[in-house]
């Protein structure tokens, strides 16, 4: 992707640039114009910046805080991995100077053989309200990391087979959880959150409509030590600004849709009704009309 590309201008890696080119997106939205550049790592800087982000379904807030937190873990893996490559480098050159047998490296242990088993440690947390936004959102992540190697992604939700998420959850890096599987997961030790550095809260509006506030509090309480948290709302309703509060360092808000402008696209109309015999004239006359797109009565 050119270097003045939209995307490229927000200073994302250039893996997930290439993941951007194919998924065809050219200009970001404004959630993601706005958030990302907020929500990036800065090398300079001890913390990163909290975020509550409030912006309407559609306007592309999953790429708004996958992006970022994509871009740090892979930059962090990419200097383990340079750290690693140099510490072997040292063993070998060591090695020859002494005239002894070059070391091997370790063989890759089996992660579905039971011996082997360790709880997956990983290092960003997505948290959403039901099983089909999180399996949305871990598939939008699959797509966004298909050029990095190494970088693994996991769904964890109700309603499926302990084996096989337990089985797909090994070395995950990202994992997006529903709340009551995750902590589920999490109190049989086949998941250990003590190292999650990014959580993120979507539609935290509808985890407070579902009930989660309990679950949220304990998975707060989990992962105290992250360095930073995205909050993703359809509004900063006092509730929400009560859990932010709690959950929180002094976040940064984002304000994409006003509530004014949040229905601007929908064309509400009254129409009087003699009686049932006329009401059903008018529907029948609305469903053969072929300029009608989509409507709700």
């Amino acid at each position: 992707m050119n270097a003045d590309h939209p995307f490229a201008l927000l200073g994302l890696a250039p893996e997930l640039l290439n993941a951007v080119a194919d998924l065809g997106f050219t200009t970001p939205t404004a959630v993601q114009s706005q958030a990302i550049p907020l929500a990036l790592h800065d090398p300079d800087a001890h913390t990163q910046n909290d975020l509550m982000v409030s912006s309407q379904t559609g306007s592309g807030k999953t790429a708004a805080f996958l992006l970022p937190v994509l871009h740090t873990l892979l930059s962090q893996q990419q200097a383990k991995l340079a750290e690693e490559q140099r510490r072997w480098a040292e063993q070998v050159a060591a090695a020859e100077a002494a005239g002894e047998p070059l070391p091997k490296r370790a063989r890759r242990k089996d992660p579905t053989n039971p011996r082997h088993f360790k709880p997956t440690v990983p290092g960003a947390l997505v948290l959403c309200p039901t099983r089909e936004l999180a399996q949305q959102v871990a598939h939008d992540a699959i797509d966004l990391v298909k050029h990095c190697k190494g970088l693994r992604i996991a769904c964890v939700v109700g309603g499926l087979p302990y084996a096989v998420q337990i089985a797909r959850l090994q070395n995950a890096d990202l994992v997006v959880a529903t709340p009551g599987r995750l902590l589920d997961l999490q109190r049989s030790n086949h998941l250990q959150l003590d190292q999650v550095q990014f959580l993120v809260v979507d539609e935290a509006d509808r985890m407070l409509d579902l009930g989660f506030s309990d679950d949220l509090a304990e998975i707060h309480r989990l992962t105290e030590r992250r360095r930073q948290t995205l909050m993703f709302s359809a509004t900063f309703a006092p509730r929400i600004q009560q859990l932010a509060a709690r959950i929180m360092r002094q976040p940064r808000r984002v304000q994409i849709d006003t509530p004014q402008e949040k229905h601007s696209s929908i064309k509400q109309v009254m129409f009087w009704a003699d009686n049932p015999s006329h009401k059903r004239q008018l529907l029948d006359h609305w469903l053969r009309d072929t300029s009608i797109d989509q409507a709700i009565v």
